[in-house]
Parts: structure tokens; sequence; C-alpha cells
């Protein structure tokens, strides 16, 4: 089975930094793209950063460009997402999820369980 397990959420101050990871198994990490969501309160799930296994082209919400950094370690088989320079306004349950071929379009298949990120001004 697929499995995908984020954690690394926390409470932090404004101006801190946290870097998220997710576990993946149950599949050939290399040929899966991982990318990381997330859910504020009352909004909706957006997409934060997303890496394309295919060739490595990544995407960031403008909100977060030059702030997060997403990257991997395929021989842990994990993705990270380093945030820097947070913001009370980047508080929000994160999630990563992922699926075979998935072009960082649309949601994909699977999804880990979420990890909370709360940052204080």
């Amino acid at each position: 089975d697929v499995q995908l397990q984020a954690s690394g959420g926390g409470l932090v101050q404004a101006g801190g930094s946290l870097r998220l990871s997710c576990a993946a198994s149950g599949f050939g990490f290399d040929d899966y793209t991982i990318g990381w969501f997330r859910q504020a309160p009352g909004r909706e799930r957006e997409g934060v950063a997303c890496s394309k296994s295919s060739d490595g082209t990544t995407y960031y919400a403008d909100s977060v460009k030059g702030r997060f950094t997403i990257s991997s370690d395929n021989a842990k088989n994990t993705v990270y997402l380093q945030m820097n320079s947070l913001k009370p306004e980047d508080t929000a349950v994160y999630y990563c999820a992922g699926d075979r071929g998935w072009g960082c379009i649309r949601y994909p298949r699977y999804w880990g369980q979420g990890t909370l990120v709360t940052v204080s001004s």
C-alpha cells in the first residue's frame, strides 16, 4: 500500500523556520511526484510546493516563493519542505500528497495525514 507520512510541524514564532518531512513507502519512489499542500481554518486546501519526478521541475505558490524549498532524498524515500521566514498567515495543516506521474496539477491520488504548523506573531 502507498503510504505518505508527514511530520515536523509545530509552533514557531514569525520569522522562524521549520522543516517538514514526508516519508513515503509502498511504491517506487523515483516514479512518483510528491508535493505539499496546506489548509488553513476556513479556507480551501491549496498547493504549496511540488517537484515533478519526471524532470525535477519545481512549482511554488506565489505566497511562499523565496521562502519555502521542496527537496527530496531518494535514498530515504523522503520529501522535505524547508520553510523559512515564516509568517502568521502560513499557519495551516500541511499535507504531503502524490501519485505516479502526477504533473503537479489538480489533486493527486495519495495523501498523508496532516501536520500542523502554527506561526505566532
